[in-house]
């Protein structure tokens, strides 16, 4: 499905998932404004594939292999000239949705082009953001013609790298990765161990007393510091 008569940019909004059944139907909801949306789903044992049917999306199964095999799979099933690309716990902003239709009709035929997203963090799934429990990831790249992008693998990390000329786009990806505020003192929780076992490793004191100031300050840092 390349360009339409009218010349109108056809997008595909793509979404890889496993047991995503806790959000899945928020983030199709707000891929509605594509013309095509394809979820990717690697076996789930949940209600990830009625939630993806109920909601017209295209549902494939394929074994996982790694983020890169099975993003480049994913991507090899692509019809339309762009592609936004969400995780499945992600919801596409209202402001970001008119920002994309605002400019992929703007730009130049022919050329790779890709445009970057702010990534919100939410600490738990409400109707509205509060103040302070939210932070800026950063930007990345999920908005890209279909030749637009390659993939790059760099030790445990993987990356999708622009092959020309990227632009900033206007409007949040949310992100809710907890389900409760528990959830992400658990996490708080794994960052203070973690800490501790530095210090073992190194061989310094302070054990877990100072493994909790460890992960008292990363939260303080993410979400007071870098708060949205």
């Amino acid at each position: 499905m390349s360009s339409d008569t009218s010349g109108k940019p056809t997008i595909t909004g793509l979404v890889l998932t496993y047991n995503g059944e806790r959000l899945l139907g928020k983030c199709l909801e707000s891929l509605a404004f594509c013309d095509a949306v394809i979820v990717v789903d690697s076996f789930s044992s949940d209600a990830t594939e009625s939630i993806a049917r109920e909601h017209g999306a295209t549902f494939v199964q394929h074994p996982w292999s790694g983020a890169l095999p099975q993003f480049e799979y994913a991507l090899g099933l692509v019809e339309t000239d762009w592609v936004v690309s969400l995780d499945q716990d992600e919801i596409c902003s209202e402001p970001l949705r008119d920002a994309i239709l605002a400019a992929l009709p703007r730009a130049p035929a022919g050329r790779k082009l890709s445009a970057s997203a702010q990534v919100v963090d939410e600490l738990a799934q409400r109707p509205h953001r509060v103040d302070g429990l939210a932070v800026r990831v950063g930007r990345l790249l999920r908005v890209f013609r279909r030749n637009g992008v390659h993939f790059t693998q760099s030790g445990a990390h993987e990356h999708i790298d622009p092959n020309g000329r990227t632009r900033e786009l206007d409007g949040d990806i949310l992100h809710y990765p907890y389900k409760h505020f528990r959830e992400h003192l658990d996490k708080i929780n794994s960052y203070a161990q973690q800490g501790a076992d530095d210090l073992a490793a190194r061989g310094k004191k302070g054990g877990l007393a100072l493994g909790v100031l460890h992960g008292i300050g990363r939260f303080l840092r993410i979400y007071l510091l870098k708060k949205g």
